[in-house]
Formats: structure tokens, C-alpha cells, sequence
């Protein structure tokens, strides 16, 4: 699993992003204002994006293919993904993976900014959500 590649995806290959979310029946898009970032060997193998907020990042779109599950490749991706941010990265998440983000530095959100708050409250209408943040470095 070492020669795994960690790294932004360009934006003319924002459709490869767009096209491994569809092939896994992922409804998650990539979005044009986000730096998107993938683990990759020969193919896509995860994606993650960061998008600019009022004082920090929001991270979506978060997802590993099935056949890599389970190899620590999601947390490896954030960690490169948020390596070089110091500010704070808010992501919203189903109560049940607040385990696994908590692992890696996220805790519950106090505070957040206008849009996010905005973003979990609509969200909020028809899934549930929970807020979490991990402090910049």
C-alpha cells in the first residue's frame, strides 16, 4: 500500500472525480470551487473536497471505493489533504462515524460559520447530522 499517491487533483481532471463517484453509486459530486484531492495507485481508490469558508475549509465529499475500505487510506487522505491548513475544517457526518473522524482530530463544533450553520440546518430537515471541526495546525 506504500506506492499509493496522495495528491490535488487538477481541475481538468475534475470529471475522473465526478465519473469514480458515479461508478460507486456515490452521490457525491465534486464542486468547482473546492480543491479535490485523491488516493491513487493506478486508478482512484478515494477523494475528498476542501472548500473555502469564512475562516477555514469545509471538508465533503469524502469517500473510499469498497475494495479499499478499511486500509486507513481515508484518514492517510485527510492527513495529506490537511497537512499545509491552519486554520480550522469543519465536516458534517452521520452520528455513527463520529468515531472515526473524532480519530483522526475532530471534535464537536462549537461554533460555526454563518454558511455552514445555514448548510446543516437545511441539510438537517431530512437526514441527521452532527458538526465537527478540527482545529488547524
Amino acid at each position: 500500500m506504500s506506492d499509493i499517491e496522495f495528491s490535488i487533483l487538477s481541475p481538468e481532471c475534475r470529471p475522473l472525480l465526478d465519473k469514480f463517484y458515479r461508478a460507486h453509486r456515490s452521490t457525491m459530486r465534486s464542486a468547482s470551487t473546492a480543491q479535490s484531492w485523491v488516493a491513487r495507485q493506478h486508478e482512484i481508490q478515494g477523494a475528498l473536497s476542501l472548500t473555502p469558508v469564512a475562516g477555514g475549509h469545509w471538508l465533503t465529499g469524502l469517500f473510499v471505493a469498497p475494495q479499499w475500505r478499511s486500509q486507513g487510506i481515508a484518514r492517510r487522505l485527510m492527513d495529506h489533504a490537511m497537512r499545509s491548513i491552519s486554520e480550522p475544517v469543519w465536516l458534517f457526518c452521520h452520528p455513527d462515524l463520529q468515531g472515526f473522524y473524532e480519530a483522526s482530530g475532530f471534535v464537536p463544533a462549537g461554533a460555526l460559520p454563518q454558511s455552514l450553520g445555514e448548510k446543516l440546518m437545511r441539510y438537517g430537515r431530512n437526514k441527521t447530522l452532527i458538526a465537527l471541526v478540527r482545529a488547524g495546525d
